[in-house]
């Protein structure tokens, strides 16, 4: 599977004749997998324009920064966090000097300043404008903002001059953004994975459950698969469909979870706990579909408490490293840090799920990481973002000894 399968890529043209370059751009980025947004200047329009690279991207052209349209819809910042990776092919003089000013004036410069993704540049301009002094400065200043630079290429360029200023070549340019998602951090490694919600039954139609999508769960199959490991992911019932390249076990109840989780812990080098277990289960769930004349005066439920999956993991697995997630609505990194303590495992990942813009059914979320040495906290990024960091991070803790 190509390294860009399903990553979410913004290219930013600006003016210059390089950006005819930037339709087999789009098409080679959406060959690999990529999802692609395109993003233009004033400028690049008068170039090529919007309607080809909507109709190669399938998605609408980015153009203004405020478009009442787009803000109703995918908004500049949301658009920022939606980014894995942003390119500006072709990168002129002018962007680049109004990028090492800070200038917010247009969508892409505003993107810029946005958003945590990487972003790459590929300079295309005649050759003394590259070699110019005011350039070479503003240069030096991405540089060191940490702004990717690749290019330009020597040539023969469009204005009869030869030298460097040309755009680097399309496969070249998928070459670097395929640089930017590391596959080895989990190569030979197996991680275990629990997603969604569980369903405890009352009767053959009823049951109870949560709000869980399983979104988060399985974004972090697909960073695990991404950095090359084995994944086993074990989902509770879900919209979604299962990430390829991944072992799949669907389960119902918190005890299908458990046995599933222990059937495989002995193989785990990794077991994330990122499922939202029902804490509580029904003690008897009735064989018929209950009928409200049986419960004229309503109805009680006699639960019993479900089984702890993550700290029985660690009881029964030690060997593996192991990682939680903490749902709270109040005082989340004291609750964090006691479940931390409580469950032995050697991470919580705590969000508040009394927000409504993240957590359950949301496709963003911000959390914060507790281990033993302290807490960090993460921006607000997309769940598949999110998901990158914490694979990251998770592949950083120590191994036991």
């Amino acid at each position: 599977m190509s390294r860009l399968h399903n990553k979410h890529i913004i290219l930013a043209i600006t003016g210059g004749i390089a950006a005819y370059k930037s339709a087999e751009l789009v098409r080679l980025l959406i060959k690999a997998g990529a999802q692609v947004q395109v993003v233009m200047t004033s400028g690049a329009t008068e170039f090529i324009t919007p309607l080809t690279l909507q109709a190669l991207s399938g998605n609408p052209v980015h153009q203004h920064l405020l478009n009442p349209q787009a803000e109703a819809g995918m908004g500049h910042i949301q658009l920022a966090r939606w980014a894995d990776v942003l390119l500006i092919a072709p990168a002129s003089a002018n962007v680049m000097a109004r990028l090492a000013q800070g200038q917010a004036d247009d969508l892409l410069t505003t993107l810029c300043l946005a958003t945590h993704a990487p972003i790459l540049m590929a300079p295309a301009m005649n050759q003394a404008m590259w070699h110019d002094l005011a350039t070479q400065d503003n240069l030096k200043t991405l540089l060191a903002r940490g702004f990717q630079v690749h290019g330009p290429a020597d040539g023969e360029q469009a204005c009869g001059d030869i030298g460097a200023g040309r755009m680097l070549e399309p496969n070249a340019l998928v070459s670097a953004i395929n640089e930017q998602f590391e596959q080895s951090l989990l190569s030979g490694k197996t991680v275990v994975i629990t997603a969604g919600p569980t369903r405890e039954a009352i009767d053959p139609v009823r049951y109870l459950s949560n709000h869980s999508s399983g979104k988060m769960g399985y974004a972090l199959a697909c960073s695990a698969r991404d950095q090359g490991a084995k994944v086993i992911l074990i989902s509770g019932p879900t919209h979604l469909q299962p990430p390829e390249d991944v072992t799949f076990i669907a389960i119902e109840s918190a005890q299908d979870m458990l046995e599933a989780s222990l059937n495989v812990g002995a193989v785990a080098d990794y077991f994330i706990a990122a499922a939202a277990v029902a804490d509580y289960r029904p003690i008897m769930a009735s064989e018929q579909k209950l009928k409200k004349r049986d419960a004229d005066h309503g109805l009680t439920l006699e639960l019993t408490q479900n089984p702890d999956i993550l700290a029985t993991m660690v009881q029964q697995h030690s060997h593996a490293i192991h990682v939680g997630f903490a749902a709270e609505t109040e005082a989340l990194i004291r609750h964090g840090q006691n479940k931390l303590e409580r469950k032995g495992v050697q991470m919580i990942i705590a969000n508040d799920v009394s927000n409504t813009h993240i957590g359950f059914n949301s496709d963003d979320n911000q959390v914060s990481l507790i281990t033993a040495s302290g807490v960090e906290n993460l921006p607000l990024l997309s769940k598949q973002q999110l998901a990158n960091q914490l694979i990251l991070a998770i592949s950083n803790i120590p191994n036991k000894a």
